[in-house]
């Protein structure tokens, strides 16, 4: 009998003799009081092993039929020796027309006596990683999306930066979703207040790494993608960027995950404040996130460095561009004036770089000096990524051609005929042919 059969017998026993009720006894084994006595009547006609499930030792009605369990197993005996589960699988079904399961082929290939093709791989050895020793030298990205409002606004995302070495918090910014805007938003506290780190540690998010397999043909002859914009910051910047890996999940998700959850109060400020289009913290979120100094972190210096001077600059967007004839440059809906240069000098149908900051402010760099800035659009400005740097200009309605400029793609679209004295309009020479060379054409 089974371990759930075992009890059967003392408890129907004690049911025959009345000392329990068939109710006690039913509540006992999880049946109903109809199902014990069914138990009970089988008790007095054959005693102890009648209690056992009938069911056992009967072949079960849907196995396979013994034909087919002999033509697999001459199958994969003979053909597909060699053949993985899955392979076999698929291949019984294909070409042999034959529908069983994977574990059934399974099962049969283990009653041949066939090893597995490839076999099981033990579980790989794990250790935690220790953290680093100095400030700044490793800080953690992450963002948590979470109910900060407590269904009475709409649902946030807790942008952070934690060191490793101590488990301060150096930024927090709250944002819709995690975009470009909110990072730079987190770099920018991080930077300005605590300084430059050595590197970052976050996960695979397009935002901070590259994570498509597109190439275009610059990045296949260099034989490296081109990073993102925040990529191209840290580069700028001198900090590395280590990608966690997709089953690992950092200690700043955990952190921002376990905050305190905002009051009744601080909700209906960071409500309000979210209306406006300005998303700032709780003055308590930042010191409630804040955990006791780790033990031996303050033993080594910190290793912040000290940011540039043009930060704002450098933390931005960048997009060539070409000087039109009237030294302009646009990206897309805003038109920025280039002035003269040097001498009265035009920048026309010259390649230069635009930078769209944070703040929305865009400026023109032309062999790393700005020539030329545009004020922003307002408070209400995200910085967004822009996919290629004519795409502003193919979604922009454009003129309609003149006729002159119809005309012209009209007549080089015309076949071109050959002039009067080339080879094609010559007619065939046997005999220069012979002086020249050639074969001899025979009818």
């Amino acid at each position: 009998m089974s371990r759930k059969e075992l009890p059967r017998a003392g408890l129907v026993a004690a049911a025959l003799a009345g000392r329990i009720s068939n109710q006690d006894g039913a509540v006992a084994l999880g049946i109903t009081a109809r199902q014990f006595q069914c138990l009970k009547q089988r008790y007095r006609e054959g005693g102890g092993p009648a209690l056992r499930h009938q069911g056992r030792e009967r072949l079960s009605h849907r196995r396979l039929p013994a034909s087919t369990t002999v033509q697999v197993q001459a199958l994969l005996g003979g053909r597909y020796k060699g053949f993985n589960d899955t392979h076999a699988t698929e291949k019984l079904l294909e070409v042999e027309h034959i529908a069983i399961s994977r574990e059934s082929v399974r099962r049969l290939r283990r009653a041949l006596g066939l090893p597995a093709v490839h076999r099981r791989r033990p579980p790989q050895h794990r250790s935690r990683r220790p953290r680093e020793p100095a400030a700044g030298q490793l800080v953690q990205l992450a963002g948590s999306p979470f109910d900060w409002l407590q269904s009475r606004g709409p649902a946030m995302t807790l942008l952070g930066a934690i060191d490793d070495a101590t488990s301060q918090v150096v930024a927090l910014h709250f944002r819709p979703t995690e975009d470009l805007h909110g990072y730079a938003t987190v770099l920018r506290q991080m930077f300005t207040t605590g300084g430059l780190p050595v590197a970052l540690y976050g996960d695979g998010i397009n935002i901070l790494v590259r994570n498509d397999r597109h190439w275009t043909l610059e990045e296949q002859l260099a034989g490296i993608q081109a990073p993102t914009h925040l990529g191209r910051v840290l580069q700028d910047l001198g900090i590395g960027y280590v990608q966690a890996l997709p089953t690992r999940q950092g200690p700043s998700g955990a952190a921002l995950g376990h905050a305190a959850r905002p009051t009744r109060q601080r909700a209906a400020a960071a409500r309000h404040r979210h209306a406006r289009g300005r998303q700032r913290l709780p003055a308590d979120v930042p010191r409630r996130l804040q955990s006791p100094l780790r033990a031996g972190a303050g033993t080594a210096p910190a290793v912040w460095r000290r940011p540039p001077r043009d930060l704002a600059v450098v933390l931005s967007c960048r997009y060539a561009r070409v000087v039109a004839r009237d030294n302009t440059v646009r990206l897309g809906p805003r038109l920025i004036q280039i002035p003269p240069g040097p001498h009265g000098r035009s920048y026309a149908r010259r390649r230069v770089e635009v930078r769209e900051l944070l703040d929305g402010r865009l400026v023109v760099c032309a062999d790393g000096i700005v020539i030329a800035t545009g004020a922003s659009p307002g408070p209400d400005f995200a910085l967004v990524a822009r996919r290629a740097p004519g795409e502003d200009r193919r979604r922009a309605p454009s003129r309609p051609p003149s006729i002159r400029t119809a005309l012209q793609h009209l007549t080089t679209a015309l076949p071109r005929r050959p002039a009067a004295r080339h080879p094609w309009r010559r007619a065939y020479d046997p005999l220069l042919a012979e002086r020249a060379g050639y074969p001899q054409h025979r009818g």
